[in-house]
């Protein structure tokens, strides 16, 4: 009866370790040991890739919530990650000009990914207000906040994944597709809900909505100027286009101080309405960004 046991509990265990192994290596099963590790710099290109990658992606962020995009500087723990990641999916935004070489030196082997390319950039604040300094050689970084542009960072992130990964090439295309329609289905939304509202003016603290308002003929007003706090005289020249255009809400992005915009609201008698052009959930920013507009324009002149 011992003996007997004994070799039960042998096979026991040599069905445990059989069954773990099989799951761990199968082919059909996507787990963590499969995932493809890749990095990405802000939270919405990680709602994209995990969108077209799905189960068969593990995507870490560079910039984490509350940091400058345009400053951020990487931390050793993730430089350490980066020489583990597979690919590295950039966006052009500026911390990247300085840290992409070293990222990349970080490991060789990785990918880098331009999911900006072939995306045409325009100067920041074409339509803002006019004061003695302008914008013009300076080129608007935001490119994932309007729908049309966002379709062609999914065609690149979905290029890049197959080249990481062409096992999961069956996987990643549907889901590309599946990613797609729901774009155009926000875009034509977009469209007729500013239908006929052509030139309609929304005051912004920071100028990371000018992608969406090109797309769908508006106006991004931005009180932020060059990435300064306006003067005494360029406040009041805004606090007076706001009156005259009968704007009661600024937009205001997280994280940022809210001084001058609480100046301008103050003095027009309006609010501010927080929207995160780096949140995660980027198809419900899109709709509460628009929303915003629309609510806020009920008492505007054109």
């Amino acid at each position: 009866m011992v003996l007997v046991q004994k070799k039960m509990k042998r096979i026991l265990v040599i069905l445990t370790v059989g069954l773990a192994t099989l799951s761990f290596i199968c082919p059909d099963r996507v787990g963590s040991a499969e995932r493809a590790y890749v990095f990405v710099s802000i939270l919405p290109q990680k709602y994209f890739v995990e969108r077209v990658g799905g189960d068969a992606v593990d995507v870490s962020v560079m910039v984490k919530p509350g940091s400058d995009i345009h400053t951020y500087e990487p931390k050793p723990q993730q430089m350490i990650a980066l020489s583990k990641t597979r690919a590295y999916f950039t966006i052009g935004i500026s911390f990247e000009k300085v840290w992409l070489p070293k990222i990349k030196a970080a490991n060789p082997a990785m990918q880098i990914i331009h999911t900006e390319k072939g995306i045409r950039k325009i100067p920041m604040e074409p339509a803002r207000i006019k004061t003695e300094s302008t914008d013009a050689g300076m080129l608007d970084p935001h490119i994932w906040t309007a729908p049309r542009l966002v379709k062609i960072q999914v065609k690149n992130i979905f290029d890049g994944l197959i080249k990481v990964d062409r096992s999961h090439r069956s996987v990643f295309e549907a889901n590309y597709v599946k990613f797609l329609k729901e774009l155009d289905k926000i875009d034509t939304e977009m469209k007729n809900m500013f239908a006929g509202k052509k030139g309609l003016e929304f005051m912004v603290f920071h100028p990371a909505w000018g992608y969406f308002a090109k797309d769908y003929g508006l106006k991004q007003i931005s009180i932020e100027i060059e990435g300064k706090k306006p003067k005494p005289a360029q406040l009041m020249k805004l606090i007076k286009h706001a009156r005259q255009k009968g704007i009661k809400v600024i937009i205001m992005q997280p994280g940022l101080s809210t001084r001058a915009a609480e100046t301008i609201a103050k003095a027009i008698g309006g609010s501010l309405v927080f929207i995160d052009p780096l949140a995660y959930d980027w198809f419900n920013n899109i709709r509460s960004l628009a929303a915003t507009i629309i609510s806020a324009s009920v008492n505007q002149t054109k």
